[in-house]
């Protein structure tokens, strides 16, 4: 187990070298934050479920199969997807 922390140090340390930066490796990577109105998280969905169609990656955003549009915008039952109160 030492061996790995060791080396994960040391990798760390060469990556900040590199890159010229400092800190740990994933340091600031993930943010979030709470959406200030219904309207901006509604634009996010929309943003987020149409992106599949806008990459060339579906001809609709309801044939990308990891898509949650079928839930949101088409009202689907979802055992996985529950929405939240602001969007039901």
């Amino acid at each position: 187990m030492r061996v790995l922390k060791h080396l994960g140090q040391r990798y760390v340390q060469h990556v900040n070298r590199t890159y010229r930066r400092g800190g740990m490796l994933w340091e600031g990577r993930f943010r979030s934050c709470l959406a200030q109105s219904e309207r901006y998280v509604l634009a996010r969905y929309r943003y987020i479920e149409l992106n599949p169609h806008r990459a060339g990656m579906a001809s609709h955003p309801r044939q990308y199969r990891w898509s949650s549009y079928r839930i949101n915008a088409e009202g689907k039952a979802s055992d996985l997807i529950a929405p939240h109160d602001q969007c039901a």
